[in-house]
């Protein structure tokens, strides 16, 4: 059993059966995309859904997860790629280098332990670079607030600049279901 119980070829096969049937599954990696990042830590990356579209169109791309399974699936279908194996909440977790976007796609903040999403935020913008993107995307439905990530976002050194209900830029209605909110490193 994976930490969270998945299997990273059953998961996948869900997106890839999407794809097969015409569903766009890469609205994140447009979005990402807008703001021309050199360099993107795909956190919580899964099976590498988006770092490898990324690497695709020429962006230099880590993913992180902590589920080995998911791991084993992204390394499979793109083995060039560096996936590293690691719990984003995990203080002393640090790659040795920051990124012009970190981007968590794909409900991450929900995957994690109850409790630690301050420490996810955190490890994430530890990795964040000067001037760099923290961009996230999740349900709001789901025991994570908005003023809870903003919080978390802002004692981290993070500074919002602009909030959205989809990855395509639908604005943030008031009771919006979904979140995708983009903070820039301060200090």
């Amino acid at each position: 059993m994976t930490p969270r119980g998945w299997d990273g070829a059953d998961y996948q096969a869900r997106f890839d059966a999407l794809a097969a049937g015409g569903a766009d599954v890469h609205g994140e990696v447009r979005f990402v995309l807008s703001f021309s990042p050199t360099s993107v830590l795909d956190a919580g990356c899964g099976t590498g859904r988006v770092a490898i579209e990324l690497d695709r169109r020429g962006i230099e791309v880590v993913g992180v997860d902590v589920d080995p399974s998911m791991l084993s699936t992204a390394r499979a279908r793109a083995p060039g790629l560096r996936f590293e194996e690691a719990d984003l909440t995990d203080p002393t977790f640090d790659l040795g280098r920051s990124f012009a976007l970190v981007v968590m796609a794909g409900n991450v903040p929900l995957f994690t332990a109850p409790g630690t999403q301050g420490a996810l935020v955190a490890g994430c913008a530890r990795h964040v670079g000067s001037g760099g993107l923290l961009v996230a995307g999740f349900s709001l439905d789901r025991g994570y607030p908005l003023d809870a990530y903003d919080a978390s976002c802002d004692a981290a050194g993070l500074e919002l600049v602009e909030r959205w209900s989809t990855w395509d830029r639908h604005p943030v209605a008031e009771q919006a279901e979904y979140a995708v909110s983009v903070y820039r490193r301060l200090r």
